[in-house]
């Protein structure tokens, strides 16, 4: 069928649903509703059979779901209404949610479902990644159900669900009501902070100024006066609370302009902390704070902030590196790179790269680029740092190394997984193996690791064509080598992981990795691609001869980029992923389909 996706922005939702109709070889095109170009100027130019509104923050119009059908997919269960849907459930302690489809009428989210599915909203997560996983895993499965059971004619579900208990019609939560008492506990806190991360933030008062609070993590040993800053650890912040300690990852003062940063790096830039730790301690609010670096290889039991972690077990290493929204900043990479530089010196013969839970990398950290003093020397450090980590992993002959992608994974984080001998990768992820939307033409040795996995021709066309891409896909292609189920992944990459391990060819599979290298070293050596795109890069950085710093801008403050608005909604999504891939011989590049009950 010909679909209009209706959206607010093209997130992480948006993509996911795109992957699965397409699969599904619906032809799909995007209208952003934050474009400035009106939405029934879309509806005319394109005809659609179908309106699905994957992410939509805004109400559709009266004269499109008048005429129209229009599918909504709200993140709450039958009888559920309202804009804050997952952030009442996450405060009020529910543990069994859903998603659902209802047809859009007069009342938001009032309409007749059309198909919904349970989903659990697991403890110790944030918001913004139960909604990646969770939430969008089942929003996927009612969407598909919905838009099969429209394009049969069989219309909404009959009967109707029945409401869910204790559910209807609840206001848009505010910020305010997140809002922190360091008299509460640290396990009330940190629930509050999840709920409202990454959007809108939790409120809360350092040093007599209010802040939106981020990344939070309970702490178990240190203990302090309420709401004093009892320790630092590589840009986290600890603050003492009613009962026991709470670290929060990142602050962004309120307001337009404000910046979602490293908790000191934001006090820093409002002049309420030093930029360094000095001799053990930092000056944090006017105070000494101990400085408490972290050791990714240190057994110790409690909860604490730890960005990176070192586990070994039978033969086999597993490192985890755990960034907020999968960004690497200058430090970020050097301190992962140490601490694979020290793996490698364990006596393992497999290194897996866990990633995080949540997400693997999305490569260099773009509000730290942009709230530095000179935002294109931070960018050249940085893309520097990340490459120098890349290569580390290309490097080592002495290990067979294994990337897991438990979530998403965009621009040079797809390259940071592709360094490993063999991708796994969990099933619904999306990759985004590109940066040229971002004004940058990528580095991380992509000009070597794409090809020698999917070709010379479909490199090109990957980075080219700026497409999301699917596991399916990802898999066919070879960008990946396996997809395994969500439920039991760590159980099964440890089993893999094992496997290699103990293989009795083991020796002989190093012998083919190390004449590999020497293979291609010998056609080109590796330097050589690292000097060629960072010559490139060199020019997006400080030339910006691609828009990198508006387009930049435009990332950080969450504004909508007029130039790539205008491309997401001219693009015909359904040529451009043909004319790179066919899931069959005989898939034509361009729609044939029938029109729905035709």
């Amino acid at each position: 069928m010909r679909i209009l996706f209706v959206a607010s922005t093209y997130n992480s939702m948006t993509q996911r649903a795109w992957i699965e109709l397409d699969q599904r070889d619906h032809q799909v095109r995007v209208h952003l509703m934050r474009s400035g170009r009106p939405l029934t100027n879309t509806l005319a130019t394109w005809e659609p059979e179908l309106v699905v509104a994957p992410y939509l923050t805004e109400r559709i119009p009266d004269e499109v779901w008048q005429r129209y059908t229009c599918l909504v997919v709200h993140p709450g269960p039958p009888g559920d209404r309202g804009a804050s849907s997952l952030d009442h459930a996450l405060l009020e302690g529910r543990r069994r949610w859903g998603v659902t489809i209802v047809q859009a009428t007069a009342r938001m989210d009032a309409g007749p479902v059309w198909a919904w599915a349970p989903c659990q909203l697991p403890t110790g997560r944030s918001k913004a990644a139960i909604y990646r996983r969770e939430v969008t895993d089942a929003a996927m499965q009612a969407l598909v159900e919905a838009v099969s059971r429209f394009e049969q004619g069989l219309g909404p579900l009959d009967p109707q669900p029945e409401p869910w208990p204790d559910t209807g019609w609840r206001p848009r939560l505010q910020a305010e009501a997140f809002a922190l008492d360091w008299q509460a506990s640290a396990d009330e806190l940190a629930a509050r902070v999840r709920a409202a991360d990454s959007a809108p933030g939790a409120p809360v008062v350092l040093g007599g100024r209010r802040w939106l609070a981020f990344g939070a993590t309970e702490e178990d040993h240190l203990r302090g006066p309420d709401g004093s800053v009892l320790a630092h650890r590589h840009g986290a912040i600890c603050v003492g609370c009613g009962e026991g300690a709470l670290w929060l990852s990142h602050l962004r003062a309120p307001g337009p302009d404000g910046i979602k940063l490293p908790a000191a790096l934001a006090l820093h830039r409002a002049g309420m902390a030093a930029a360094e730790p000095v001799g053990g301690t930092i000056d944090i609010l006017g105070e000494a704070v101990p400085d408490l670096p972290e050791d990714p290889f240190a057994e110790e039991a409690g909860r604490r902030f730890r960005e990176i972690r070192y586990e070994e077990e039978e033969g086999v290493g597993y490192l985890h590196f755990d960034f907020y929204n999968g960004a690497m900043n200058t430090d970020q990479c050097r301190r992962l790179l140490a601490a694979f530089e020290r793996a490698r010196r364990r006596p393992v013969r497999v290194i897996v790269l866990m990633g995080g839970a949540d997400l693997w990398s999305n490569g260099i950290h773009l509000n730290c680029i942009e709230a530095a003093p000179h935002p294109a020397e931070e960018a050249w450090q940085n893309i520097l740092a990340m490459d120098d980590l890349v290569e580390a992993l290309i490097r080592d002959t002495d290990h067979y190394l294994v990337s897991v992608l438990q979530g998403n994974a965009g621009a040079g984080g797809v390259a940071l997984a592709l360094a490993a001998d063999k991708i796994l990768a969990r099933e619904g992820i999306v990759l985004n193996p590109h940066t040229r939307n971002m004004g940058l033409y990528g580095s991380e040795f992509w000009t070597y690791l794409l090809p020698r996995r999917i070709g010379t021709e479909k490199a090109r066309l990957f980075t080219e064509a700026c497409l999301p891409w699917g596991t399916t896909i990802g898999r066919q292609t070879g960008l990946i080598d396996e997809v395994l189920p969500a439920e039991g992944l760590e159980a099964a990459v440890r089993a893999h992981a094992r496997a290699i391990a103990r293989l009795d060819w083991f020796d002989k599979l190093l012998m083919g990795k190390r004449f590999q290298r020497r293979k291609d070293e010998a056609f080109r050596p590796l330097e050589r691609y690292r000097e060629e795109e960072l010559a490139r890069m060199h020019r997006n950085f400080f030339e910006d001869d691609m828009g990198f710093a508006e387009k930049r801008r435009n990332f950080v403050f969450k504004r909508t980029d007029p130039h790539l608005a205008c491309q997401l909604m001219e693009r015909d999504w359904y040529s451009a992923r043909r004319t790179i891939y066919r899931y069959r011989r005989y898939e034509s590049v361009t729609y044939t389909g029938k029109r729905a009950g035709g």
